[in-house]
């Protein structure tokens, strides 16, 4: 399994970082790829990452939830970041647009946004995409930009999908698959019969697997610190979806994030 989405710089794992790291290893998690969020997280994603060359994978990025008043001398400190290091970085995010609890900066997230898609197109790497309350905006400005990358905690409609699939970009699966009363898993089989009749591969090879941690852990570990090792319960989720076995959606989906990232 790889974990395309983890936020190991958080405090909530500074206590036991190594003992969390050493758990994933032992339980079969083969990468995991932390994401950056604003400028003080550009050093410790990389420290993490230069500490586990080949298994941590960093990104950088600018979080919409970070874009305030001061949002120039932020991109200032991570476009150079990003430029400096962008041999070692695997993507440009987490990044996008959030209007669920706060619109006062909308407008700037919307710059920030297509700064950052750009530097994108112009270094050729892949993006994390973060919507939430924004999904028209997100997918218009997406579609000026020709790029391919990942929608980050995907949880919507079979359009958006459709929308999203159409631009070649893959799905972030997490725990909210496993949430009880979720439609997404209603969602992820229908679009798998929209791909045949399309006669587009099977929708697995345009999914990814992921944490969010230490948020959005999967059910029966609703409340709990996220870890990579309880994407298995996703995996599990997933192969119920499409009637195969775990073994397949953790190849196929390990197959995806590889070959969007170009890890190996």
């Amino acid at each position: 399994m790889i974990d395309t989405h983890i936020h190991l710089d958080e405090e909530a794992y500074a206590a036991d970082l190594e003992e969390v790291i050493t758990r994933q290893r032992e339980a079969g998690v083969e990468a995991m790829i932390i994401p950056g969020v604003n400028a003080a997280s550009v050093e410790p994603v990389l420290a993490i990452a230069r500490q586990h060359p080949g298994y941590c994978y960093p990104a950088l990025g600018f979080h919409p939830q970070d874009v305030k008043t001061d949002w120039k001398e932020q991109w200032t400190i991570i476009e150079q970041a990003i430029r400096t290091h962008m041999d070692e970085i695997v993507a440009i995010g987490e990044i996008g647009l959030d209007y669920y609890w706060d619109t006062t900066f909308k407008a700037e997230q919307h710059e920030v946004f297509r700064l950052q898609l750009a530097l994108a197109q112009e270094l050729d790497l892949p993006v994390m995409i973060h919507n939430r309350e924004a999904t028209e905006d997100t997918l218009k400005i997406l579609k000026e930009y020709p790029l391919r990358g990942v929608m980050h905690c995907f949880n919507g409609s079979k359009e958006t999908a459709q929308q999203i699939l159409n631009m070649g970009f893959y799905l972030g699966i997490g725990g909210v698959l496993t949430f009880k009363n979720c439609k997404l898993a209603d969602t992820l089989f229908e679009l798998n019969e929209w791909a045949i009749t399309n006669d587009q591969s099977p929708i697995t090879n345009r999914l990814l697997l992921e944490t969010d941690g230490p948020y959005l852990a999967p059910t029966p570990h609703r409340g709990e610190r996220n870890e990579s090792r309880l994407m298995i319960l996703v995996a599990e989720r997933l192969a119920q979806v499409y009637n195969c076995s775990v073994e397949q959606v953790i190849e196929t989906t390990s197959r995806n994030a590889k070959a969007l990232f170009r890890i190996k």
